[in-house]
């Protein structure tokens, strides 16, 4: 099942197990069965330590659990975790061996605090990067607090009982049976949902910090580079940041990082974080900013307002908080969106095999999400709104190859409709007939561009006609002090390595407006002296 390099680098991993381990198999007489049981078997011989078992009793087959023995620790997977989940299968391996988790004393203490039983089930697909996280977050909490059981179950594996739990986005994580949450979540965001008092305690200790030299709002790619930046020239910098990372975690490939031929997204962020860790700020994630107050009202401190109630003051600000999926905003689209609306071709895609899909938008993105999709459904509509498809010619060229995509141009998606628990269809409208027409199909995927995260600033900085950060060659706004980089400003060609630019050089005019702005006080003071 394995490879030979494969093998080795999971052997020297395997040298990190501390406590004996038993795969526990529950297998039938098919295929993917006798792939995982080749699998186990595989990994079994790397170690002493690991031992095989074929007497599992799990009515989900094929699955397994990794059990400590003579414990009750254990990690649950239904299906093969290879693909994107193949880090997952080794993280358990180790974290249930006993290796220690790299997470801080007090997250650990937060986990075993928890009182009460939690029975968690996640939904993944092989292809879907998001999925990871979800996935690693709660077997370590379940390796951690044994209280906690987790399986993971792979949904295209599992597809009858996708259906009947109406499951159409992954990652999708079920506790006792009802839907938890969906979505990449960090042990952080899961904790701060099952411990309630996190959230105030969370105020309470970023209400009494002191005030930065750089604050950066947002932890996406020019989020990172500013405070990198700032903190390089030892000044007080941190960062607050809804989920460190931005939309780089939801980037499946990246093949235009200049001196990196291929990297993926979920990669690229933990690599972010862990430089800006390598220095000396302040990292408060999990923290969405609701205003921002300049310094002219602050005695000169810029402060920012959270969601949590809690406040930071700062002598500077960049903003970088980056941008989202552009919604359609037709009706229908928010009832249904995890009920067939879909954002992410890649995550999603595989719960759609063998079913009709459409795609909405005719850029790069939603051809190439039309592309990936005609492998797995049985059919794609794309719906562009303009005359002519907007994508890079040789992708045209691969789209018009394929013989179970339909192409509607002129055409404006005006309803998406369903059953009250899932699309059914949708509505387009053709532009240059006016006539209406009815798509019968089971999901919608939007591919129609970002929409920047400034609505929280429409009332301090000046904004473009289009919701952008209006900045100057330095990255300043129309507020002294504030500066901004990355894609929720007006810098052209949204792309990582921009940004990244970007939020070096708001960080660079951040610290120019310090030395400029504090000069004349501190000559103030030499001349008060003087005249003393």
């Amino acid at each position: 099942m394995l490879d030979a390099d494969l093998k080795t680098q999971l052997k020297a991993y395997l040298e990190k197990v501390q406590q004996p381990i038993e795969l526990v198999a529950s297998l039938d007489d098919g295929d993917k069965s006798k792939e995982l049981q080749a699998l186990l078997l595989d990994i079994a011989s790397l170690s002493g330590k690991v031992a095989y078992s074929p007497d599992g009793d799990d009515a989900r087959r094929p699955s397994f659990a990794i059990r400590r023995t003579g414990t009750d620790v254990e990690v649950r997977f239904a299906g093969l975790p290879m693909g994107h989940e193949f880090t997952s299968l080794v993280l358990a391996l180790l974290q249930v061996g006993g290796h220690p988790p790299k997470l801080g004393a007090d997250v650990v203490e937060q986990i075993r605090g928890l009182q009460g039983d939690y029975r968690f089930e996640t939904y993944f697909s092989l292809s879907c990067q998001n999925c990871p996280d979800t996935v690693q977050a709660l077997n370590l909490m379940s390796v951690i607090n044994p209280n906690i059981r987790h399986v993971s179950i792979d949904g295209a594996l599992f597809q009858d009982e996708v259906e009947a739990r109406e499951v159409m986005s992954v990652p999708t994580v079920l506790l006792d049976g009802e839907v938890f949450d969906t979505g990449r979540m960090s042990v952080e965001q899961i904790l701060a949902r099952l411990d309630t008092g996190a959230s105030d305690r969370a105020a309470e200790q970023i209400q009494a910090r002191d005030a930065f030299d750089v604050l950066v709002v947002g932890g996406g790619p020019a989020g990172a580079a500013a405070a990198v930046y700032a903190a390089r020239k030892g000044i007080r910098t941190g960062v607050v940041a809804e989920r460190f990372g931005g939309q780089v975690l939801d980037t499946m490939a990246i093949e235009n990082f200049i001196s990196v031929p291929y990297t993926e997204g979920p990669k690229l962020a933990t690599a972010l974080e862990q430089h800006v860790k390598e220095y000396d700020v302040d990292v408060m994630n999990l923290q969405r900013a609701k205003a921002l107050v300049p310094a002219a009202r602050q005695g000169g401190l810029v402060e920012v307002q959270l969601e949590n109630g809690a406040s930071l003051r700062s002598r500077t600000v960049v903003l970088s908080t980056g941008a989202r999926w552009r919604q359609m905003g037709v009706p229908g689209e928010d009832e249904y969106r995890n009920k067939g609306v879909a954002y992410c071709p890649h995550c999603d895609g595989p719960l759609f095999k063998g079913k009709r899909v459409a795609v909405v938008g005719g850029g790069n993105s939603g051809v190439e999400a039309a592309i990936d999709l005609a492998g797995i459904v049985a059919h794609v509509t794309l719906i562009e709104f303009d005359g002519q498809l907007r994508a890079d010619e040789v992708l045209q060229r691969k789209l018009r190859s394929l013989p179970n995509v339909d192409v509607k141009v002129n055409a404006q998606t005006t309803e998406v409709f369903g059953d009250g628990r899932k699309v059914n269809g949708l509505h387009y409208k053709d532009r240059v007939s006016g006539e209406s027409h009815r798509l019968d199909l089971e999901g919608v995927f939007v591919q129609i561009g970002l929409l920047p995260n400034t609505e929280w600033l429409k009332d301090t900085v000046a904004l473009s006609p289009r919701g952008e950060i209006i900045i100057d060659e330095r990255g300043q706004t129309s507020v002294p002090g504030v500066f901004a980089a990355g894609d929720a400003t007006t810098v052209p060609y949204k792309q990582i390595v921009i940004a990244m630019g970007a939020g070096s050089t708001a960080a660079l005019g951040a610290f120019d407006h310090l030395i400029r702005t504090s000069a004349p006080a501190e000559a103030e003071d030499a001349e008060e002296a003087v005249a003393a």
